[in-house]
């Protein structure tokens, strides 16, 4: 696995390099913010994972994370951040990051994080480009089509794009099971494939950034049960 570490502490990298070495993962590190988004966009279409920390000299780890999103739409994306507030973590995630670690963290638990995402991204076969895609969806309703081997989903026929790994599927999850309500506790066990410890704030966050790219492209299909948690409902989704 191809790794860009992105953080200023150089000891942190040199303690993480021994772990990364003992993967056998490639990791190459960035100091800087505007260092960060050079070596990305250098090599966008290698990198298979970037670990970001939102404290960084010359630019700021949000608008990092926003430069590598727009760069690209799908690496998956874990924050580092000694930052306090809330209102930092959930940001980072709504910037599109798929996950984060709080400093002080141990190495153990930031590969263990690495791994649980890893995981997800090659069990949804984005790593298996080889494989030959069929036109078939495997979740189809009568507004919204999703396709597990190409990455797609689509509203009213318009694909809904840019779609984080995350995002899609937190989105398969909800529509696979049409107008089921799924509590936040849930979510978190079915997409994120490990215990946030409670942390439903990581779903809030994405769902919001998922909403936000499906009503580009048609009506609000996700919706809010309150004191619940979400459901997907298409069914007054009719044709712009």
């Amino acid at each position: 696995m191809k790794i860009l570490m992105i953080e200023d502490n150089r000891s942190v990298c040199e303690m993480m390099s021994m772990f990364f070495k003992k993967e056998k993962w490639d990791a190459t590190f960035a100091y800087d913010g505007e260092e960060a988004v050079e070596k990305f966009a250098a090599e966008a279409d290698d990198w298979e994972m970037v670990l970001l920390d939102l404290n960084l000299p010359k630019k700021d780890g949000m608008q990092v994370a926003a430069d590598i999103r727009r760069i690209s739409p799908t690496v998956p994306i874990i924050i580092l951040t000694a930052r306090d507030s809330e209102s930092d973590q959930v940001l980072g995630l709504e910037m599109g990051a798929d996950d984060y670690v709080t400093k002080p963290f141990s190495p153990l638990t930031l590969i263990a994080r690495i791994k649980a995402l890893r995981r997800r991204v090659q069990l949804s076969g984005i790593a298996n480009k080889a494989e030959q895609v069929t036109s078939e969806f495997d979740i189809q309703t009568s507004h919204f089509k999703l396709n597990s081997k190409t990455r797609e989903a689509y509203l009213n026929g318009n694909l809904i794009s840019n779609l984080t790994p995350k995002e899609f599927d937190l989105l398969k999850t909800l529509a696979s099971k049409p107008k089921q309500v799924f509590t936040r506790e849930q979510l978190l066990q079915l997409v994120w494939d490990y215990e946030f410890y409670g942390d439903e704030r990581t779903v809030d966050a994405h769902i919001k950034k998922l909403r936000q790219k499906i009503e580009k492209v048609g009506p609000k299909v996700i919706q809010t049960v309150w004191g619940v948690g979400y459901k997907f409902d298409d069914s007054e989704a009719d044709d712009k």
